[in-house]
């Protein structure tokens, strides 16, 4: 069965992925190919339309990733069948795009399920969820004795979890105890109890530009004078950083070492040496974010592992790489500051709840999950090799191409550039297409014509159309 017959003009086609993901959708949509149909092998697909098994191979990825396909191994590549009606296979008359701004972005995204493009968000699709290590987890997270999950739990959270996290840091050189590791309701309280721990309203802190967007939102809460640094390939600008410690009193760094959010960079040897040596000669602390470093093929300095826990905090936790659902983060300091903290934490929020940590605990235990990181990196690197490449298609400036993680930064070299980031999503909105403008990265918000893309979302022929739609006007 022929699908389509491709066209080869560069210059005014599609790249032959997004032709081969139309027209398999456009089969699927004219009932050509029926739920639980197999579709043809990646092989014979090839064949009959005179197209690379790689081109091929990638469309079917991207079909299994936008829900069209499902992937069995030895059993090849078959129709989905919808569980329920598709939600958004038209927009409902009473739909309205929700209004854009920084509060939407931090808060009411996670609620928002009607934007069926979701190119600026800042997690893994549900469908490269490791599906049977996680309900095996929690088949055996629902086996333990009540009496074992009714009290509060231990204030630095479930030990099973905390033992298993100290023997994996060992793979990077970081020697603890089990007292020096505080479980938290993912990273990001993990981050806030750090802040009312440590610093205090009008202390200098330093953050990246651009910067985790949600982390902006706790500095300001917390009342601190945010000062930003810029970030490149390399990490951080080290003239700027050492010119604002010698100007500020610095009382705390936050950065990502590894997969920037936003940029998706990383931070040399050099410069995380350099980083560590300003930190020391200012006496400032140093606040490592490195939610991201299980989605990062072979390995990337850490800082805590190289300075130890006395000049850095650690923050890390598993909504990257198990399930966003999954709210279980940890903090790594010195056993005296840990201390610190889990006063922090209870003061705020109690104890962390135990049934979750049971399931990340057994997720680790049983022995799959770096199989299934290796599976989501080696994804990960197929889709920024597709993103990286519909982006020059398209004009588009990209920072860096580190082919692994969730984020590429990049702008558009269009005269419509010049309507701004933000004008530029409140339209894609009105298409259906959630875009992360660089603005919301900053401290004040500064339009510098950035977008955030996050790979695994953009990989959707609509937000493309929409690309090549802005371009032409």
């Amino acid at each position: 069965m022929k699908f389509f017959e491709p066209v080869r003009d560069r210059t005014n086609a599609s790249p032959l992925v997004e032709q081969t993901v139309a027209a398999v959708e456009h089969a699927i949509r004219q009932q050509a190919l029926r739920p639980g149909m197999a579709v043809p092998s990646v092989r014979q697909f090839a064949k009959t339309h005179g197209l690379s098994t790689f081109t091929v191979s990638a469309a079917y990825n991207r079909l299994v990733a936008q829900g069209w396909l499902t992937a069995r191994p030895g059993s090849g590549y078959r129709v989905a069948v919808p569980i329920r009606p598709e939600p958004m296979a038209s927009t409902p008359p009473s739909w309205k795009p929700p209004q854009l701004g920084a509060a939407w972005l931090l808060s009411d995204v996670f609620a928002d399920h009607s934007i069926p493009i979701k190119s600026g968000c800042g997690w893994l699709p549900s469908e490269w969820l490791h599906e049977t290590g996680l309900e095996q987890a929690l088949r055996h997270a629902a086996k333990a004795a009540a009496s074992q999950v009714a009290g509060y739990g231990h204030p630095y959270g479930y030990f099973p979890l905390r033992e298993h996290l100290v023997h994996d840091l060992e793979r990077h050189g970081l020697a603890l105890d089990v007292d020096q590791v505080l479980l938290t309701q993912g990273a990001t309280q993990g981050l806030d109890i750090v802040v009312r721990t440590l610093l205090r309203p009008g202390d200098v802190v330093v953050v990246e530009l651009p910067c985790y967007a949600n982390l902006l939102q706790t500095l300001r809460l917390a009342g601190l004078t945010v000062v930003g640094v810029p970030r490149n390939e390399e990490g951080l600008c080290l003239p700027t950083l050492q010119r604002v410690a010698q100007t500020h009193s610095v009382k705390a760094l936050f950065l990502n070492t590894v997969l920037h959010n936003p940029t998706g960079t990383s931070l040399s040897m050099a410069n995380a040496f350099r980083v560590l040596q300003l930190a020391e000669e200012h006496d400032f602390w140093v606040i490592e974010d490195d939610v991201s470093r299980d989605l990062l093929p072979g390995i990337g300095p850490m800082l805590v592992a190289l300075a130890g826990t006395d000049r850095v905090v650690y923050v890390s936790g598993f909504s990257k790489s198990i399930a966003p659902s999954m709210r279980v983060g940890y903090i790594v300091s010195s056993p005296e500051m840990l201390k610190a903290f889990a006063h922090t934490k209870m003061t705020i929020g109690l104890t962390t709840p135990e049934i979750m940590e049971r399931t990340v605990y057994q997720i680790l235990r049983l022995g799959r999950h770096r199989t299934h990181l290796q599976r989501v990196q080696d994804r990960l690197r197929q889709a920024h090799d597709e993103v990286t490449d519909l982006l020059d298609h398209h004009g588009f400036e990209v920072l860096c191409r580190p082919r692994a993680g969730l984020f590429l930064w990049a702008r558009p070299r269009h005269v419509w550039s010049e309507i701004g980031t933000v004008r530029l999503a409140e339209n894609a909105l009105q298409h259906g297409i959630w875009l992360a403008p660089g603005s919301y990265f900053y401290p004040e918000q500064t339009e510098q014509g950035w977008l955030r893309f996050n790979v695994a979302y953009s990989l959707h022929p609509g937000l493309w159309r929409f690309m090549r739609k802005m371009g032409s006007e």
